[in-house]
């Protein structure tokens, strides 16, 4: 049975459906399975978990194209600066900037500083665990030699399939992830193995301090500033790896006798062989130990097991949450939209689903060292809630707040305000990486309440209440505290200095961001709310910003970037980057007071759209104009921007990152699937399905939007 909820403004009732009484789910699902015959260069298949995926090339292993396999715990510093004075991450002191006639420091890189500055930005780095890939005994192999290959991706139980045909002898994989562990299952099937003609190779890379490594991660001709320790049995080898003050293991075991050798010279590859058999199943699994278990003293499920509970997991996603079944529509648009939909699904469920927000390039390779970004938080699990997968956003929501709450409070008081300002370019330890915008970036902090709000229309009750309480009280304290009182204009501003969404203006020179206000205006709102649903007291300066707050800034019947930017609408410099005004109908919904000017609102969209360089755009910006197109009633209009052709997804849904960041870009698939779920469940006060007219859609399990 699937459990939908479906909600009022009063009362949350649950009712069961059928798996596929509405829907054939599993129909639509493997209509999209993908198919390769050749390895992509820039993105491979995955198999994996939300916290653990592996990359494969056509082989069905990493044989060929060093794709990777990453964690959320597989992390890399370097050594800290020898530098006098910055040794440490104590002696970092980052810069002071005037900020409302006091001096407030801020976590930038001070030139004086530069060394420990770098590091700070450039650490932790996120690993590349390590290759498993086809050894063959000829080592001039090539994936040209290769004959015959056929790839499939199984959508409905995880499963990657590959065939191919080497020296005339069929070689078969099947490979998919553990539902629990950091371990992928590997079953070949080919005569070439009990021969001595084929194997598998394990091999580890140093670590790499390039801000972007796509598509491929690590360091792989740098052996001599790692090591790696083999342990070996008939059926298990563990091997450790060991980068500076960074260890953690690997164990292979498999069924059945095997040899394993190794490393080759000057590399830390190891390979398995098992002559005399035709079938080598074996698990793979990584784990974050700094002393690994001797070989054959622990105990594991089989490989058989394993794969069995990766599909039956994925099969409960698959039936469980909400859908939309575009299959009755005649229309080229809408078959693309269904595919990027069943594929953006199977990707962010391998990717986005973690213990930890995930980075920008989820789990396939590294952008920002790695790093997550808290303000992308938004774009990268909001979709989870919105289409009933509840369980997949509470592996790291509110959990991920709660961790960092004491940086974040700590972050806030230094620099004299109440509350808990939440950091940017983050890692795991809730530490912000130095940097102007990583700074001065403001509109992660209302996060929180989004979250919340959508969590607690699904589940209004005291339990979700009490979970967010302290997260959104410290977050609105903060906020109150930084809305900064104008004597002059008797209004609460917001900055200078600060960047607004688009990061693209002078950060001393912006104030009063249009999307920023509303954004301040909707988190207090639900602040407020949040406490009169537990019958708390209020505190009054969260009342007195909200209703105080500088009014949207206007100009010529539009919305700007912020208030008194110069030539907004005819400098190019402020049509560019994300158009932010679009969000504070769409992505928002009505302010509590004062009321939007829906003309200005639909002056602003007509401006953007004729007017915005949204051939420089990328990410989530064609999913934000879609929902304010939604909302001003455009159903039309919101296909057009994401099917926009700058909006791209590859042949296995990966998004596009485009000119000016590496593919995959996972905002954009949130983003998709955040639009999409407004156009099958509504909003408050227009629930139901906003979809093209003659659209024959099917949808379950939606609640409307905020």
């Amino acid at each position: 049975m699937r459990v939908s909820i479906i909600s009022s403004s009063c009362v949350a009732f649950l009712w069961l459906v059928k798996v596929g009484a509405l829907i054939h789910r599993q129909e639509i699902v493997q209509a999209y399975n993908v198919y390769r015959n050749a390895s992509s260069a820039a993105t491979p298949l995955q198999v994996g978990n939300g916290n653990f995926a592996f990359g494969v090339d056509v082989t069905g292993l990493q044989t060929f194209h060093s794709f990777a396999t990453m964690s959320t715990w597989g992390w890399h510093n370097f050594s800290l600066p020898t530098t006098p004075n910055q040794t440490s991450v104590e002696d970092f002191t980052g810069l002071d900037w005037w900020t409302h006639g006091r001096l407030v420091n801020y976590d930038q890189p001070n030139p004086a500083e530069a060394d420990i500055s770098n590091w700070l930005i450039q650490n932790p780095q996120r690993l590349n665990l390590g290759n498993i890939g086809f050894w063959f005994a000829n080592s001039n192999v090539t994936e040209g030699d290769l004959e015959k290959k056929n790839q499939v991706l199984d959508l409905w139980n995880g499963v990657i399939t590959s065939t191919f045909v080497y020296n005339g002898s069929q070689v078969r994989v099947e490979v998919s992830a553990a539902s629990e562990s950091d371990a992928v299952m590997i079953n070949v099937e080919s005569e070439l193995l009990s021969i001595g003609s084929l194997g598998l190779f394990f091999d580890f890379p140093y670590s790499d301090v390039n801000k972007f490594d796509a598509p491929f991660v690590g360091v792989w001709n740098a052996s001599s500033k790692h090591s790696t320790l083999l342990d070996v049995t008939d059926n298990e080898a563990v091997i450790q790896h060991t980068l500076d003050d960074t260890s953690y293991c690997f164990t292979a075991r498999w069924e059945g006798k095997g040899q394993v050798s190794g490393p080759k010279e000057g590399t830390h590859r190891y390979f398995l062989k098992t002559p005399g058999s035709s079938n080598l199943k074996m698990t793979g699994l990584f784990s974050n130990d700094a002393s690994c278990s001797k070989a054959g003293n622990t105990s594991a499920p089989s490989v058989a097991d394993l794969a069995d509970s990766s599909k039956m997991w994925w099969q409960t996603y698959w039936e469980s949450g909400a859908f939309i079944d575009l299959s009755s529509v005649d229309s080229t648009n809408a078959t693309e939209l269904q595919r990027r939909i069943i594929l953006s699904q199977y990707l962010l469920a391998v990717n986005s689903a973690s213990e930890f927000p995930p980075q920008e390039s989820g789990l396939v390779n590294n952008g920002w060292y790695g790093k997550f970004h808290l303000e992308m938080v938004f774009w990268h699990l909001i979709h989870f809630s919105r289409w009933n997968h509840f369980d997949l956003v509470w592996r790291s929501m509110p959990g991920m707040y709660e961790q960092f709450l004491e940086s974040s409070l700590d972050r806030a008081r230094l620099q004299g305000y109440e509350g808990a300002r939440w950091g940017k370019m983050t890692d795991p330890t809730g530490r912000s990486a130095p940097g102007g915008i990583n700074s001065l970036l403001i509109w992660q902090q209302p996060h929180p309440m989004y979250f919340a709000e959508i969590e607690y229309r699904s589940f209004p009750n005291e339990t979700t209440l009490e979970r967010w309480d302290e997260v959104l009280t410290a977050t609105a304290d903060f906020m109150a505290s930084f809305a900064w009182y104008n004597a002059t204009t008797r209004v609460y501003d917001l900055g200078p200095p600060m960047y607004p969404v688009s990061e693209n203006t002078s950060p001393n020179a912006t104030i009063n961001p249009t999307f920023e206000l509303a954004y301040w205006r909707f988190g207090l709102d639900v602040a407020i709310s949040w406490k009169e649903r537990q019958g708390k007291s209020i505190p009054e300066d969260w009342k007195n910003v909200r209703e105080n707050l500088a009014p949207l800034p206007i100009v010529n019947d539009t919305y700007p970037v912020y208030e008194g930017i110069p030539n907004m609408w005819t400098d190019s410099k402020t049509t560019t980057d994300h158009p932010a005004m679009a969000g504070i109908y769409g992505w928002l919904p009505p302010p509590s007071s004062p009321p939007l000017n829906i003309t200005i609102v639909n002056n602003t969209a007509s401006k953007i759209h004729s007017l915005w360089d949204l051939e420089d755009s990328y990410g989530w910006d064609f999913a934000l104009l879609a929902m304010n197109s939604l909302r001003l009633g455009d159903t039309d209009q919101a296909i057009e921007y994401l099917l926009h052709p700058i909006f791209q997804f590859d042949d296995a849904g990966y998004p596009v990152g485009g000119s000016r960041v590496p593919t995959p870009y996972f905002p954009n698939s949130g983003g998709l699937m955040l639009a999409l779920a407004m156009m099958a469940g509504g909003w408050d006060g227009e629930p139901g399905m906003h979809f093209p007219k003659g659209w024959n859609v099917k949808v379950e399990g939606f609640v409307p939007g905020l």
